[in-house]
C-alpha cells in the first residue's frame, strides 16, 4: 500500500503520478538520487576495506608498527558500528537529507584529514572521524530512496546496489594497491584517501542540488547516554587488547580492559530502563535472535580478521606489492560476490540451512589455507593460496546472504527496526573486534616464531571460531521472515542490512 504522506516526494522527484505506462520506469531526477546514494555508499565501503591493502605501507610511511596497523581497520568500523543505529535516528529526527548532507561533507573532510596526516595519532583520528559520519551519511541514503521511490520502483533501485557494491569490492582494493604501487607524485598511499575529496565535494554538491527536501518523521528521544556507553565500552575494550598485545600488558593496558567492562554492564543496565533505548530489551530474551547475533560477531569478527592478516602476509612476509597483493585477494572478493547472489534465492527454502552450509564451506577455506601453508611455509604463493581463498570467499558470501535474515526471523514486527539496526551495528563492531583480535595473534606469533607458524596460528584460531558459530546454528530460527523487505520497519537504520544483503 502506497504511503499518502511520500506523494509529494514522488512528484519532486520527477515522477509523474499519471504515469502507468511503466510504474516501474526511474525518471532521470529518480535515476540521480540513487546515483547520489550510491556514491556515498561506495565511499564508505571503499574506505571501510582500503586499508587491509595500505595499512602496512602507510605503517611504514607514518611510523606507529603494528599498532597502527590494527587501529587502521578497528578505528574505522568502530565508530561506523558505534554510531549506525543512532545515525538513523537522527535522520527521522532532523531530516535525513540534512543528516545526509552532514555526513558526506564530515566523511569527506576526515579523508582529507586521513590523506594529509603527518603522524600514527593524526591518521587514527581521521580514520575514527570517517566512520562516524559514514554513519551519519549511509543509513540517510536508504531512507531517502523509500521515500522517493515509489513500491514498484523501490526493487529497481535496490538491484542496483549489487553490481555496484559488487564492483566496488572487487575494484576498490585492486586500483588502492595500484595506486599505492604507482607512487604518484610521490604521494604513495596518500592519494586513496585525498581521492575521496573529488568524489566527495561532487557528491555533496549533487544531493545538495538534487535530494527531495523532508520533514523529521519522528520526535522519538535518542538514547545517546546509552551510544555514549556503547562507545566507551568498544573503545577501551579494542584499545586495551591493541596497546596491551603491542607494548606489554601493564597499568594502562589492564585497566583500559577493565573500564570496558565496566562501561557494558553500565550500557546493559542503561538498555533495560531507558525509555527509548537503542536495543529493545525484549530482543534479548528472543533465544532465536540473541544466538543469531552471538553467532554473527563470531563469525563476522573471524572473517574480517582473517582478510585482514593474509593481506599482511602477503605483503609483511612474502614481500609482494601493495597492487599484486590486492590482485592474490581477488578470489576471495570474487566468491563472496558470486556466493551471495546465487544464494539470496535460496534463504527462504534453505534457511539457517543455508547458514550452516555457508560455515561449513568457509570451514573448509580455511583449513584449505592451513594445509597450504604447513606443506609450502614461506615458499607459498599467491597462487597457491587461490583455490582455498575461493572456496572461503563463497562460504562467507552464503553467511552474509543468511546470518541474519534468518536471525530475523522470530522477530515481531514492531521490533523488526530495533532489531537489524542492532544486527547491522554488530557486524561493524565484529569488524573492529575481528581486525584487532586476529591482528593482535597474528603480530604475536610473528614476533617469537615467524610468518609461517603466525599464519598458521591465526588460520586455527579462525577455524575455532567457525566451529563455535557452528553450534550455534541450531538455536537460530529455522527461517527467514517470508515477506522479505517488507517484513522489516522502515527504521532507517534496518535498511542498512538490505543493502548489505545486495552484495
Amino acid at each position: 500500500m502506497s504511503d499518502p504522506r511520500l506523494e509529494g516526494q514522488f512528484d519532486e522527484a520527477g515522477q509523474s503520478a499519471g504515469d502507468s505506462v511503466d510504474p516501474t520506469r526511474l525518471t532521470p531526477r529518480l535515476r540521480a538520487i540513487l546515483a547520489i546514494v550510491l556514491l556515498a555508499d561506495i565511499l564508505d565501503l571503499m574506505d571501510s576495506t582500503v586499508t587491509t591493502i595500505a595499512a602496512p605501507t602507510i605503517a611504514h610511511h607514518l611510523g606507529g608498527g603494528d599498532s597502527l596497523i590494527k587501529w587502521l581497520g578497528a578505528g574505522y568500523a568502530l565508530a561506523m558500528g558505534v554510531l549506525l543505529v543512532v545515525g538513523g535516528r537522527l535522520g527521522d529526527r532532523y531530516g535525513r537529507r540534512r543528516i545526509f548532507l552532514l555526513g558526506i561533507i564530515g566523511f569527506t573532510a576526515a579523508s582529507a584529514m586521513c590523506g594529509l596526516s603527518i603522524d600514527s595519532p593524526m591518521i587514527i583520528v581521521g580514520r575514527i572521524i570517517q566512520g562516524g559520519f559514514g554513519a551519519l551519511m549511509i543509513p540517510q541514503g536508504i531512507s531517502i530512496l523509500m521515500a522517493s521511490f515509489s513500491r514498484p520502483q523501490l526493487p529497481r533501485a535496490v538491484s542496483a546496489f549489487g553490481p555496484a557494491m559488487g564492483a566496488s569490492a572487487i575494484l576498490g582494493p585492486i586500483v588502492a594497491g595500484f595506486i599505492i604501487s604507482a607512487n604518484l607524485a610521490g604521494l604513495s598511499w596518500r592519494p586513496v584517501f585525498l581521492i575521496n575529496i573529488v568524489l566527495g565535494i561532487t557528491g555533496f554538491v549533487a544531493a545538495l542540488r538534487i535530494l527531495p527536501r523532508d520533514t523529521p518523521t519522528s520526535t522519538t528521544a535518542i538514547d545517546s547516554v546509552g551510544a555514549a556507553l556503547l562507545g566507551a565500552t568498544m573503545l577501551a575494550l579494542i584499545f586495551g587488547l591493541i596497546e596491551g598485545s603491542t607494548d606489554g600488558w601493564h597499568s594502562l593496558s589492564l585497566a583500559s580492559v577493565v573500564a570496558g567492562f565496566c562501561f557494558f554492564v553500565s550500557f546493559a543496565f542503561r538498555q533495560l530502563k531507558a525509555k527509548n533505548p537503542l536495543i529493545t530489551p525484549t530482543l534479548l530474551i528472543n533465544k532465536g535472535f540473541t544466538a543469531g547475533l552471538l553467532l554473527g560477531l563470531g563469525f563476522f569478527a573471524a572473517v574480517s580478521g582473517l582478510s585482514y592478516v593474509v593481506s599482511l602476509f602477503f605483503q609483511l612476509i612474502l614481500h609482494l606489492s601493495p597492487s599484486h597483493a590486492a590482485l592474490g585477494l581477488t578470489p576471495l572478493m570474487l566468491g563472496v560476490i558470486a556466493s551471495s547472489i546465487i544464494c539470496r534465492p535460496l534463504l527462504v527454502s534453505l534457511g539457517r540451512r543455508l547458514v550452516t552450509v555457508g560455515m561449513a564451506t568457509s570451514l573448509l577455506g580455511t583449513v584449505g589455507l592451513w594445509l597450504t601453508i604447513v606443506v609450502k611455509g614461506q615458499l607459498v604463493t599467491p597462487w597457491k593460496f587461490s583455490p582455498s581463498l575461493l572456496v572461503l570467499g563463497l562460504g562467507m558470501g552464503a553467511c552474509f546472504s543468511s546470518i541474519y535474515e534468518v536471525a530475523l526471523g522470530d522477530v515481531n514486527e514492531e521490533e523488526a527496526g530495533s532489531a537489524s539496526g542492532t544486527l547491522s551495528a554488530v557486524q561493524q563492531l565484529a569488524t573492529a573486534i575481528g581486525s584487532a583480535v586476529v591482528t593482535t595473534i597474528y603480530f604475536g606469533v610473528v614476533r617469537q616464531s615467524g610468518g609461517s607458524r603466525a599464519m598458521e596460528t591465526s588460520l586455527l584460531v579462525v577455524a575455532g571460531a567457525i566451529i563455535c558459530c557452528l553450534g550455534l546454528v541450531w538455536l537460530m530460527p529455522t527461517s527467514a521472515p517470508p515477506d522479505g523487505m517488507e517484513a522489516l520497519s522502515t527504521d532507517a537504520s534496518a535498511k542498512v542490512i538490505e543493502v548489505n544483503d545486495a552484495l
